[in-house]
């Protein structure tokens, strides 16, 4: 029950409106000149009636207000009239009034003069109160008006709810090395009196979606100092100087409230490598990264201020933020490993209700190179569709269709396909299948399905059965050929490749040409690197500077990246070639299906041999199987003519099959 007495918290703030003070103080100023202007008795007349007025003789007294060009007149009938005057009119009346033996007054009226100057002075007062409440609200509010150079860092009170190290899984290695700071905070003194310095500054790197943010919330509800959030863009202003001043406010703070944390999120909206620009301008970013220089390499010591940064993007951090007395301390925050994404689910299952039978480490195998947020959303989704179809716990058919979703997109009931490019489709995805299960490095196919989903018309599915975190060249080939597969069973079965591929092709050219100019897998250009490998992000570093290969070189890239694209296509069109009896009972299947997993494919595909491993890496790259198929100058493959009803068509991983 509300006090009907005390404002309450909305009709604060509605007061709190500058728009709102100007209406009102507008509403005031029109009141004022009402009541001092008075309310009249006098009834309007013309100069003329006036004139009449007094010659007729029917006046009885007058009065003449000089500044407003006014006469007022009492007749004898007791009728009052005014009239405003014509300029050089008050003289001729005055006379009349004289010559009539009128008794009349001449005074200044002074209530009308300040109406006047009230009135002149309103507009100025409302222009200037609506350049204040623009200038507040580009500002963040009417509290804060003029307040440019003051810190936008948001202080961790008391009351928010704590984040806790024990809420952070799958970064154990990150969680050690806060620790340490959360120790120093604690009792800097065990370090102190050993010499040690703790780290003045700790950045955190590392894709998007890792956790870099949350355990800087963790740090804050562990250590219990103070603690300051910030984000990078908040420094900077279209004022010039206004970051910077806003760094030394906030550091100031800080240091007023030592021992305590600074945070700042996205670091990389200020703190791009300086004269990376065109031109070179020393602009407001600039200054700003200049204070926190400053700043950051004048720390006391002992003083207990910790800087925490976050940033997805290292490699255009400015070299002298990443240097010893600064950003001491590095730690990446990578996606997670399969033991860590088991702890993430766990951790994100907590409150919901699963069906006995769902169990996490199958999840975490199913979800290799997932990050801590796109895990939280495979549950949260699972939960979503849980409840959609109106189930009390979470399954493990929710949790793969939520896995699904994440990876490729909803499924699109609404497109349907025809006969005909389904049957396209369902070539394609297992031209896909079929060659991944053949080749030797390439991971394990887990599901292909013709539904769309995405920007797909369908999707092949492999999954490593370890996380890997280098490649070899026979490992790379095999992935090139397993991308080209799809493209393979269309020139087979249908003699006429499809728009479907087009992601195929993009994929797998990418993995060739890193091959080429950044791994030193070509026999021929050796183990050197070619180029900045299209990762540079500054245009201004990079403009005008001619490439460090000459046009042979360039030549010879383009024709190592086609070699070996021909091999792994080679590759896959002997192995849907060899196996075709295979590939079209696995297109029936499919076709009835729609969607075959693992165990189907082990069923259909149990003739299939794998393919031996890659000879030595001399240039050659054949594999001892004998002779590879050979292409025809227009680039078809000698192949069986399509069976009777039967044809392939597009539809690859996240690709559409328009052009």
């Amino acid at each position: 029950m509300v006090d009907a007495g005390r404002p309450t918290p909305e009709r604060k703030r509605f007061f709190r409106r500058p728009l709102v003070w100007i209406v009102l103080i507008a509403l005031i100023a029109v009141l004022i000149g009402s009541f001092w202007s008075g309310g009249s008795d006098y009834e309007e007349a013309t100069t003329s009636e006036v004139l009449k007025h007094i010659n007729d003789g029917d006046v009885e007294e007058a009065n003449l207000l000089d500044k407003e060009q006014l006469v007022q007149l009492t007749l004898t009938s007791g009728d009052k009239v005014e009239a405003y005057l014509p300029a050089g009119m008050m003289e001729t009346v005055a006379t009349e009034l004289e010559d009539a033996g009128v008794t009349f007054d001449t005074e200044v009226n002074e209530t009308s003069v300040f109406v006047s100057f009230l009135l002149s002075l309103l507009p100025i007062v409302l222009i200037v109160l609506l350049l204040l409440f623009f200038m507040s609200q580009m500002q963040g509010g009417g509290s804060r008006v003029l307040n440019f150079g003051k810190s936008k860092a948001k202080m961790v009170s008391k009351d928010t709810p704590k984040t806790t190290f024990d809420d952070v899984a799958g970064a154990d290695e990150a969680v050690e090395e806060l620790r340490e700071i959360k120790d120093f905070l604690e009792d800097p003194k065990k370090y102190q009196e050993l010499g040690a310095k703790i780290p003045k500054g700790v950045l955190l790197f590392g894709p998007p979606g890792t956790g870099k943010t949350l355990l800087a919330r963790a740090v804050a509800g562990e250590a219990g100092v103070p603690f300051y959030s910030i984000s990078g863009s908040d420094f900077v202003e279209m004022f010039v100087g206004v970051g910077a001043s806003r760094v030394r406010d906030l550091f100031t703070q800080a240091k007023e409230n030592a021992p305590a944390i600074v945070f700042v999120d996205e670091i990389d909206a200020v703190g791009r490598h300086r004269g990376a620009g065109m031109g070179g301008g020393h602009d407001e970013r600039e200054q700003t990264l200049n204070q926190l220089l400053v700043e950051m390499d004048g720390f006391d010591t002992r003083g207990g201020v910790i800087l925490i940064a976050a940033t997805n993007r290292p490699d255009i951090l400015d070299p002298a933020l990443l240097r010893p007395g600064r950003f001491d301390r590095q730690i990446p925050v990578d996606a997670p490993d399969k033991e860590g994404r088991q702890a993430i689910l766990a951790v994100h299952a907590k409150g919901k209700p699963f069906v006995p039978n769902v169990e996490f480490e199958t999840i975490a195998r199913r979800t290799p190179g997932f990050s801590g947020a796109d895990l939280e959303n495979v549950i949260n989704e699972a939960a979503l569709l849980t409840a959609r179809h109106n189930q009390k716990a979470i399954s493990a058919d929710a949790l793969e269709e939520a896995i699904d979703r994440v990876i490729a997109g909803p499924e699109r009931k609404g497109r349907v396909m025809g006969e005909h490019e389904k049957k396209m489709t369902a070539y394609h995805e297992a031209g896909h299948a079929l060659v991944a299960h053949a080749l030797p490095h390439a991971a394990p196919v887990h599901k292909l399905t013709i539904l769309p989903r995405g920007r797909s018309l369908g999707h092949t599915l492999v999954l490593p059965t370890e996380d890997k975190y280098t490649q070899t060249r026979s490992e790379m080939i095999d992935t090139l050929a397993y991308a080209l597969g799809g493209r393979a069973a269309e020139e087979l079965v249908y003699h006429d490749p499809t728009t479907g591929a087009s992601n195929d092709i993009e994929k797998a050219t990418k993995v060739a040409r890193a091959m080429v100019t950044e791994y030193g897998m070509s026999a021929k250009l050796g183990a050197i690197k070619y180029g900045s490998g299209g990762s540079e992000p500054f245009l201004g570093r990079e403009y005008g500077h001619q490439k460090d290969y000459s046009d042979e070189v360039a030549a010879d890239i383009d024709a190592e990246v086609r070699a070996l694209i021909e091999i792994a296509h080679d590759e896959a069109y002997a192995i849907v070639t060899e196996y075709r009896d295979v590939l079209d009972q696995m297109v029936t299947e499919l076709l009835e299906k729609e969607t075959l997993n693992q165990e189907d494919l082990e069923r259909i595909a149990t003739r299939v041999v794998k393919r031996p491993p890659m000879s030595p890496f001399n240039g050659t790259d054949k594999r001892k199987l004998g002779q590879p198929p050979v292409s025809t100058p227009n680039g078809s493959r000698p192949a069986e003519g399509p069976e009777a009803g039967i044809e392939v068509g597009p539809a690859t991983e996240g690709q559409s099959p328009q052009p």
